[in-house]
C-alpha cells in the first residue's frame, strides 16, 4: 500500500499533492463552463417593410482561454408578434464568426453593414461594406490620414447619415511629423525610415487618458463616402477638444448637415477617464461635409471650414454625453454626469436631459436643455417589505411600475435582517426591531424633509392602525408633509381596490 502511494506521488508535478490538482482540475472545469458563456455586447433592431416582423442583429462574444482574447459573432433573428402579449424570435441557425474584426456597425435600414478592422502595427486601416449577401466596397485607409478607429469606451462614435452614403467616426490622428537629427544636428525635411544615419526626436510629451487609451494618439472626427471611399477629416475643431460620440443631426435637404459630438477639453484630467466620470464634457456641433444640392455629383464637398466655429450645445451644464436624436428628428436626448462633475466623486448618480432640436436648418447658439429625469431624490417612495423576515425581489411589479411611470423614483430597500444576505445578516435583527432596521431605511432617505404617505389597513391586526397614526402624528409634529390613507376593510396586506 504504502508503495502504491509513493508512486502515485511521482506522477505529480513538483510542488503538488492530489488534494491541490484535484481543485485546480474542479476549478478549472468550472471557469470553462462558465466562460463558455456568450455576452450580448451590442444589440440592433430593424423595421422590415411589412410593418409586422422586426429583424434583429446581436454582436455576441465568448472568451478564448487559451488566445487570451475574445471571439466575436454575428447572431441574427426574425422577431414577429404572435399576439398582444408575446412575441417570438426566429434566431439564424449558427451565429458567424467575425475574425479580425474591430467593430462591426449596421446601417439604420439593416440593409448595409460597417465592418472596421483596425491595424495592430502602421498598416492601413480596413474599411468594409457588406450588403446582405456579398462585401460591396473595401477601403484601405493609410496612416497618413489617420491611425486606428475608435471603437470602444468614452471616444467611440460610428454614425450613418440617413441616406447610408457617408459615415462619421472618430479616430487616432495621423501620426504627427518628428524632427530628425544626423551627426551634423537637426536636417531639415526629415529623412526616410531606413536611413540609419539620423534618429527621429519624440516631439513634444503630451499627456494620454490612461488605461486602455494608453498610447493613442487625440482623437478626430472623420468623415468618409462609402461610394468613393474619400475620407476628410471634420474642420473648425481645435487639438484643444478630444472628440467622439459622433452622431448625424436630422437632414435636411438644401440645408447643411450637422455632427454633434461630445467633446473633452485639453484643460481637463486626463489619467483615469476610462472609470471616472468626474471628467467636464459637452456637446457640440459641426458643420459636416456632404453631398452637393444639385444631386449629380458623389464628390464629397467639403463644406466644413475653418471660417465656421464649432457650437457649443450645452454651456449651462458641465457634462453632457451619448446624444441620440429621437425618431421625429424634433428632441435631442443626452446623459449627464454633472453630480460627478460638480462633486468630484469618480462616479455618481448620471441624469437624463432633452432639448428641443430645430427643424429649420438653423444651428441654434445654445439649447434650452429640461431635466427628463433628474439626480435629485423628489418626489420619492421608499417600498418596504414586511416579515420582517422576507425580501424584496428583483420581479416584476406592476404597481411599482405603475408608480415609476407616473413619475415617481423608487427606492426599494432590503434592510439587515432581510431574507438571502446569509445567516448572520438575518439573526442580527431579533431584538433590534424597529431601530436596526428602521435606522437602515433612514440611512437610506433623508428622513431633512421627505412627504410621507401612510397607507393603513383599519383591519390589520398584524400592525394594528394606532401604530400608524402614531407614526403619522409624530412626523407631522417635525413638520414633515404627511398624508394617511385608511381601508376600512383591509388587514395587513392591502388588495383592494
Amino acid at each position: 500500500m504504502e508503495g502504491s502511494k509513493v508512486d502515485s506521488g511521482k506522477d505529480l508535478p513538483l510542488g503538488l499533492d492530489a488534494a491541490t490538482e484535484e481543485e485546480y482540475t474542479l476549478q478549472s472545469k468550472l471557469l470553462q463552463e462558465f466562460t463558455s458563456i456568450s455576452n450580448i455586447d451590442k444589440a440592433w433592431t430593424f423595421n422590415s417593410g411589412s410593418g409586422i416582423n422586426s429583424q434583429a442583429m446581436f454582436l455576441v462574444s465568448q472568451p478564448n482561454l487559451l488566445a487570451n482574447k475574445r471571439r466575436k459573432f454575428i447572431l441574427s433573428t426574425e422577431i414577429s408578434k404572435e399576439s398582444t402579449t408575446s412575441v417570438n424570435f426566429r434566431w439564424a441557425p449558427f451565429p458567424v464568426e467575425m475574425t479580425g474584426v474591430s467593430i462591426i456597425v449596421p446601417s439604420p435600414s439593416g440593409e448595409k453593414l460597417l465592418v472596421v478592422r483596425n491595424p495592430e502595427n502602421e498598416s492601413p486601416c480596413q474599411i468594409e461594406i457588406w450588403s446582405s449577401s456579398q462585401l460591396e466596397k473595401e477601403y484601405h485607409v493609410p496612416q497618413s490620414v489617420h491611425g486606428s478607429i475608435y471603437t470602444d469606451g468614452w471616444f467611440e462614435g460610428i454614425s450613418w447619415n440617413s441616406d447610408e452614403t457617408l459615415i462619421a467616426y472618430a479616430a487616432e490622428e495621423p501620426s504627427p511629423t518628428k524632427p530628425t537629427f544626423n551627426d551634423l544636428g537637426y536636417k531639415k525635411g526629415g529623412s526616410p525610415d531606413k536611413d540609419f544615419g539620423s534618429w527621429n526626436g519624440q516631439g513634444d510629451w503630451e499627456e494620454d487618458w490612461g488605461e486602455t487609451y494608453a498610447g493613442k494618439r487625440q482623437p478626430v472626427l472623420f468623415v468618409i463616402n462609402i461610394n468613393s471611399g474619400e475620407v476628410q477629416a471634420v474642420k473648425g475643431i481645435g487639438r484643444s477638444l478630444s472628440v467622439g460620440q459622433v452622431v448625424w443631426a436630422p437632414s435636411i435637404r438644401g440645408s447643411d448637415q450637422y455632427l454633434v459630438f461630445v467633446g473633452w477639453s485639453s484643460d481637463t484630467r486626463k489619467l483615469g477617464i476610462k472609470y471616472c466620470y468626474n471628467r467636464p464634457c459637452a456637446l457640440y456641433a459641426v458643420r459636416a461635409p456632404f453631398y452637393g444640392a444639385e444631386g449629380n455629383t458623389e464628390d464629397l464637398k467639403d463644406f466644413s471650414t475653418e471660417d465656421v466655429p464649432v457650437v457649443k450645445l450645452t454651456p449651462s451644464i458641465s457634462s453632457a454625453f451619448f446624444p441620440r436624436f429621437s425618431p421625429n428628428g424634433k428632441f435631442l436626448i443626452f446623459l449627464s454626469a454633472r453630480s460627478s462633475v460638480d462633486s468630484g466623486a469618480h462616479s455618481a448618480t448620471n441624469s437624463l436631459h432633452t432639448t428641443e432640436w430645430a427643424t429649420d436648418g438653423n444651428l441654434p447658439s445654445s439649447l434650452k436643455i429640461v431635466d427628463v429625469i433628474n439626480d435629485a431624490c423628489e418626489p420619492l417612495i421608499v417600498v418596504l417589505h414586511g416579515g420582517p423576515h422576507s425580501v424584496s425581489v428583483t420581479s416584476f411589479s406592476k404597481s411599482l411600475a405603475f408608480l415609476s411611470s407616473i413619475g415617481f423614483n423608487l427606492l426599494i430597500v432590503n434592510y439587515r435582517g432581510s431574507l438571502g444576505f446569509g445567516e448572520e445578516a438575518l439573526q442580527s435583527l431579533p431584538g433590534k426591531v424597529g431601530t436596526q432596521d428602521v435606522n437602515d431605511v433612514l440611512t437610506a432617505i433623508n428622513h431633512v424633509k421627505t412627504p410621507t404617505i401612510f397607507l393603513l389597513g383599519a383591519k390589520d391586526l398584524r400592525v394594528p392602525i394606532s401604530t400608524g397614526l402614531q407614526y403619522a402624528r409624530v412626523l407631522k409634529k417635525k413638520g414633515v408633509d404627511v398624508k394617511t390613507i385608511v381601508f376600512p376593510d383591509d388587514v395587513h396586506e392591502i388588495e383592494r381596490p
